[in-house]
């Protein structure tokens, strides 16, 4: 069994068996293309221990911590898998230290500088009140890029108040929407996207670029990219940004973190737990509110 012939297996378990959205499978495989290209001449089945440190020995020279963490991660998966089919005994990261990278708190605008944002569109420009809708939305549900653009009309469920997301793994949630969030995002269909002429496959995709296609991720870094550099905001944003703006204002307002978990769609409290670390004004007042010898 080569390289290749492996890969293509892996990455169709990581889809069927395991559910991965495409972008995550895509990164599992990036990973297992760089030991490929280091290994290419030795099958993987035989890739011992040693020659696994040496690899990541040879990694951790052109890459950060984090990065390193990350490749670690996606072989260790990846080997697991041929213990999976038979091809193996063992894993040769089991033993493998992931490099220690500290705790990473996103990135978080405050009201005011995503107001200043939003402020800032040029709503005479045909794409700007797409744009508004498009980062109010993100902001307003907490969604994720890529649920944005995949967004279709027969997911929108104003009338009682809900937008159905398609999440990691392909799974579906249910996130509410403020009523100003709702009414933009009416105005925006009923007055610019109906003037769209969608391609077939796109038709129910509700954000459209001029040729009538669904926008790509890197078309709304863009938007954002452009718009943090004429307000003059200093801060590196994206998507996600809004996304944990989103988060953090919920939990400095006092939402409850398993609420906040089920909006974002994150399968497991730990992930969303991070928020907590953002805000120690937020935790001291909790302790003094809560606590039984108050």
């Amino acid at each position: 069994m080569n390289w290749l012939s492996l890969i293509k297996d892996y990455t169709l378990y990581l889809t069927i068996e395991r559910g991965l959205s495409d972008n995550s499978i895509k990164s599992y495989e990036r990973d297992v293309l760089k030991l490929y290209n280091y290994f290419e001449n030795s099958s993987p089945i035989n890739i011992n221990k040693s020659e696994v440190q040496e690899f990541i020995y040879d990694l951790s020279k052109k890459v950060n911590p984090r990065s390193q963490a990350r490749v670690i991660s996606g072989l260790r998966s990846f080997f697991d898998y041929l213990i999976f089919e038979n091809y193996r005994e063992d894993n040769p990261l089991d033993l493998i230290e992931t490099p220690k990278i500290g705790l990473k708190l996103p990135d978080a605008l405050t009201e005011e500088e995503i107001n200043l944002l939003i402020a800032h569109i040029d709503l005479s420009h045909p794409q700007g009140e797409r744009n508004k809708t498009i980062i109010e939305l993100i902001y307003g549900c907490g969604l994720r890029v890529s649920e944005l653009i995949n967004l279709k009309l027969s997911d929108l469920f104003l009338e009682e108040g809900f937008i159905r997301v398609l999440g990691k793994g392909d799974k579906y949630r249910f996130v509410p929407i403020h009523i100003s969030t709702s009414n933009l995002l009416v105005t925006y269909i009923q007055n610019f996207r109906k003037q769209e002429t969608p391609i077939k496959e796109d038709e129910d995709i509700i954000f459209l670029n001029r040729r009538g296609k669904r926008l790509t991720r890197q078309m709304i870094f863009i938007v954002l990219k452009n718009l943090a550099s004429i307000t003059n905001l200093k801060k590196k944003i994206g998507p996600h940004t809004l996304r944990h703006s989103f988060a953090t204002h919920l939990l400095q307002n006092g939402a409850d973190l398993r609420v906040i978990q089920q909006l974002l769609g994150h399968e497991s409290i730990t992930t969303t737990e991070i928020y907590v670390h953002l805000d120690r004004k937020y935790l001291q007042e909790v302790v003094e509110k809560y606590h039984p010898r108050k």
